[in-house]
């Protein structure tokens, strides 16, 4: 049985994508996920959609329960899941507008929750390919199809927020060899790999971070125009890749 997990950042959450929506309030024993349950269907696939920042986008970075919001999508069911996510980019052809299937994270957080297993039980989750790589494949696939850019197969790096980079922190990310930067893929794809789900984040690049001497700094303002722009070709990805997905199951490795 497949069921599909939408984590939506900024403007990602639309219940109009489902139908036969209705919406669910959980109890987790982490407390309360971030926003309400939508549940419905995409051609036939169930679906549970979660805003990761609220519906009204109030929770910081740092306050988000990425415990409770996995949680949640696991008691539900679900099985895989596409977690969207604003970037900055940090390579000059990953420009502003393009979508990043990242296969790689560099977690640089300092105070978050980042397992279930901080009691009772040490579990070591092996961690070397965090991302699902056949969902992160089928994005790939359907991105083409729709005739978006993409890029495939980048590292992203997780900060603490929620302030930006400075620049001399921006370059040093450059030289690890990060390509994409954002404040919530650490802990989320580390829990939902815990909880043995398929994983893999639809990145939208929003900025060139503030690297890019020919660039205005990252401003806030930046990033949600940017995401507007482009929210409609991540739905249409989401109504690409979802209803595929079942055919991908016996080949995807938990």
């Amino acid at each position: 049985m497949i069921k599909a997990g939408i984590i939506g950042g900024s403007g990602l959450d639309n219940p109009d994508i489902l139908k036969n929506a209705k919406e669910i309030a959980v109890k987790t024993p982490y407390g309360s996920p971030t926003s309400s349950l939508t549940c419905g269907t995409i051609e036939g696939t169930d679906v549970v959609i979660i805003a990761r920042h609220g519906k009204d986008h109030s929770i910081y970075p740092s306050k988000v329960n990425f415990r409770a919001n996995i949680w949640a999508l696991k008691e539900q069911g679900c099985t895989h899941i596409l977690a969207s996510t604003a970037v900055g980019s940090l390579r000059e052809e990953i420009a502003p507008g393009h979508l990043v299937f990242p296969n790689q994270f560099i977690d640089h957080t300092r105070k978050r929750e980042t397992t279930f297993f901080d009691e009772n039980v040490v579990v070591h989750t092996p961690m070397a390919e965090p991302f699902c790589q056949n969902l992160t494949d089928l994005l790939a696939s359907s991105a083409g199809e729709l005739n978006l850019t993409f890029h495939k197969n980048k590292t992203v790096i997780t900060i603490e927020g929620p302030r930006f980079s400075t620049k001399a922190e921006s370059h040093m990310f450059r030289s690890w060899n990060a390509d994409v930067i954002n404040m919530s893929t650490v802990p989320e794809v580390v829990l939902a790999r815990e909880k043995k789900m398929h994983y893999a984040a639809i990145a939208m690049s929003t900025d060139y971070d503030c690297w890019h001497e020919e660039e205005e700094p990252v401003t806030w303002e930046m990033i949600l125009n940017t995401m507007k722009e482009n929210a409609d070709n991540v739905i249409r990805l989401f109504l690409n890749v979802i209803p595929k997905i079942k055919k991908y199951n016996d080949i995807c490795i938990t």
